[in-house]
């Protein structure tokens, strides 16, 4: 269940190896300063841009992110762009941290916020939902241009829900004239029907938080567009798939919630005939992503990498007191290759 490499297989210390500690230490540890010299470097050289993200139900679409230039352009190695998860932002711990760690082995990074994340609620009249793909291609062709152009080498990270955005972007991606040479996705939620049952038949404070995520998002939005939007009847739901079911049929465009889902579910047989590599590392003990959901990938075809480890939690793989990741050490080590 893993990938032959110099970095030592996922072995947590015993008092972080619970999955709930793990989980709770992807979002929650501190990360500004753990790098040192690098993470102030990344820190300080981060501009924030407002991105072309195409248009969408006849809308022009923006969105936001901020990018971090080597010191000594010549000698980037290429850009990394990160995404973060549901409800997350540029400035989530995982991804935070994350970028630290890329940006000291000496690419340049954007972390590129989704549509009505990172308190962006009045840039886009129309709410955020999973399947809007195009946006986040549009955005990652934005980056790219800010770089400097497409002469260099273009990696994708994402995390659970972003995750998946980023195995689609090595999906779908070399069709719309971006071709990553690796997408990573760490996490990710590939079956995102099974994650919305996992989410409410899982841990109950799981579930309260996810919930309680919906409704805040949900009233700055309508905080943001009086008049605009009603969210009263999804306010009182406490199931995360009926909530979802509820809002794709009065807030999207699809007919209902199995259409919504079919548009972003990835299959393993997907993922390994992908037009451009891809990398996943998920763990057997998240109780929002099952781990059913990969029965049948390998590291065969497109996916270059498959890293499985037994503990890990979700986005967690915290493996020492000092709380450091093993994850990025393997990103690091792909990373490397290109």
């Amino acid at each position: 269940m893993s990938s032959a490499g110099a970095v030592a297989g996922f072995r947590p210390n015993p008092l972080l190896a619970p999955q709930l500690i793990q989980t709770v230490l992807a979002t929650k540890r501190p990360v500004r300063g753990r790098f040192a010299g690098h993470d102030h470097a990344m820190h300080r050289a981060s501009v924030q841009h407002l991105l072309d993200g195409g248009v969408a139900d006849g809308d022009p679409v923006q969105l936001t992110g901020l990018y971090a230039r080597q010191p000594d352009e010549r000698a980037s190695r290429g850009l990394v762009v990160l995404i973060h998860g549901w409800e997350g932002s540029h400035d989530s711990a995982y991804l935070y941290s994350m970028a630290s760690k890329v940006y000291a082995a000496g690419w340049n990074v954007f972390r590129l916020n989704l549509r009505d994340h990172a308190g962006t609620h009045a840039l886009n009249p129309r709410l955020f939902h999973s399947a809007r793909i195009d946006e986040v291609l549009h955005g990652v062709r934005a980056a790219r241009q800010i770089d400097g152009g497409s002469d260099r080498p273009l990696a994708v990270i994402g995390f659970s829900l972003g995750g998946n955005f980023a195995l689609r972007v090595g999906l779908l991606g070399p069709a719309a004239g971006i071709t990553p040479q690796l997408s990573i996705g760490i996490s990710p939620s590939i079956d995102p029907g099974a994650t919305l049952r996992a989410i409410d038949d899982g841990p109950a404070v799981f579930k309260r938080y996810f919930l309680d995520k919906w409704r805040k998002t949900l009233a700055a939005k309508a905080a943001a567009w009086p008049g605009r939007h009603d969210f009263t009847a999804l306010a009182s739901l406490g199931s995360f798939v009926e909530i979802t079911r509820r809002f794709v049929a009065e807030h999207t465009e699809f007919a209902c919630l199995e259409d919504y889902l079919a548009r972003y579910t990835l299959t393993p047989p997907m993922l390994m005939g992908a037009a451009s590599p891809l990398a996943i590392v998920t763990a057997q003990d998240d109780t929002v992503i099952p781990f059913a959901d990969f029965d049948g990938l390998g590291a065969r075809g497109s996916v270059i990498a498959f890293d499985a480890p037994r503990r890990g939690g979700h986005c967690g793989f915290i493996e020492n007191l000092a709380l450091e990741s093993w994850a990025e050490k393997r990103v690091v080590e792909w990373l490397s290759r290109l």
